[in-house]
This record gives C-alpha cells, sequence and structure tokens, in this order.
C-alpha cells in the first residue's frame, strides 16, 4: 500500500545534500505545517498545531531543490508519507517522513521564475502530442521497478545534463555552477 500525501509549509531548515554510496544523490530538509484557524473572539487568524516532517528527495529532483529551495520559503509537497518508531532507553520516539515526488513554492504566498532541466527527455515528447496516445507509445508504467521508467534518470547521472537548464521565456541553455548553486551563461 502505499500513501500518498500532499502537504503545504514552510521550509524550516537549510538543504542538506549528500550522495549515497550507491552514487545516488539526495536532498532533504525539516517542513513546517501549520494550521490556522479563524478565531471570531478575536476577529483574526490565529496559528494552530504544526506537524513536521523531514522531506527527501532523491536524483534529480535532489538537485533542483538545493538549487531551488531556501529556508523560510512557502512550499507544497507531494509524496510517500512513511511513519516511523523506535524505542530507546525505555521512551518511544517516532519520526515522520516525506519522500517527495514533486517539491515546488507555494504561489499563494509570491511568485517564482521556473527554469526546465536540459536532461528530462520525457517532457517534450508529451508536450508535442504524444500524450494522446495515452502514455507516449512507450510500453511502460511510470514508477515501476522493472527500470523502464523514461522519467527516472538512474543512468547518466553523472553527465553534464545533470546541471544544464533551459529557459522557457528565451530558450537559452543555462549551466550550474557546481560551487554556488547559481545559473551561469551558456552551456558548453
Amino acid at each position: 500500500m502505499s500513501d500518498n500525501i500532499t502537504v503545504r509549509g514552510f521550509v524550516a531548515t537549510e538543504i542538506r545534500s549528500s550522495t549515497t554510496p550507491g552514487g545516488v544523490a539526495t536532498a532533504s530538509f525539516r517542513l513546517g505545517s501549520t494550521q490556522r484557524r479563524y478565531d471570531r473572539a478575536s476577529n483574526s487568524w490565529v496559528d494552530g498545531h504544526t506537524n513536521w516532517f523531514t522531506v527527501q528527495g532523491y536524483r534529480q529532483l535532489a538537485g533542483n531543490m538545493g538549487c531551488s529551495v531556501k529556508k523560510g520559503q512557502r512550499v507544497i509537497i507531494v509524496g510517500r508519507l512513511k511513519l516511523r518508531s523506535w524505542e530507546k532507553e525505555g521512551r518511544i520516539y517516532h519520526a515522520v517522513e516525506i519522500d517527495a515526488e514533486s517539491v515546488g513554492h507555494d504561489l499563494m504566498w509570491g511568485s517564482a521564475n521556473f527554469t526546465r532541466n536540459a536532461g528530462n527527455g520525457g517532457q517534450p515528447a508529451l508536450a508535442s502530442g504524444a500524450a494522446e496516445e495515452g502514455n507516449g507509445g512507450h510500453d511502460f508504467e511510470p514508477g515501476s521497478p522493472d527500470g523502464d521508467d523514461p522519467l527516472d534518470n538512474d543512468e547518466g547521472d553523472e553527465d553534464s545534463a545533470a546541471g544544464v537548464f533551459v529557459d522557457d521565456a528565451t530558450g537559452e541553455t543555462l549551466q550550474l555552477d557546481s560551487d554556488t548553486g547559481e545559473l551561469t551563461g551558456a552551456a558548453v
């Protein structure tokens, strides 16, 4: 059973990036989601309880999270909910994690300027009308464990395409500066 969840909240920590021993990029941060309610007595909105989640992203999503998401920003997360508990010295601890499938800024609180990755081969085919054929004419199920998902970029993560982005407005190809995390000039 897969428990999918969508959560709106704020980024409470800096993004922590790392690589697994198998070479898969990961990024994580803590997300706070605070309930808001209208208090008729004071005639104002008040904060309720805050739920805390650890959001974990992998592969291309991890790189994009590291470049795009900053502490304090409002975001929307879609992913699989994971609950863990353990006992230590007679006390029971709980952790709530979200394996993120999508992370985006919550435009209710501000605006964003989207820059598409150049290495996402699955999107242009869908945009050109292949979506009308159901699954783009491919015999795969997205997220399937058999490795036939063209949107799962397991191979080639070390290639230069991982740090190359395309500006949707101008079509200009930009390179990611690995030291600063900023987009710079035309990619070679």
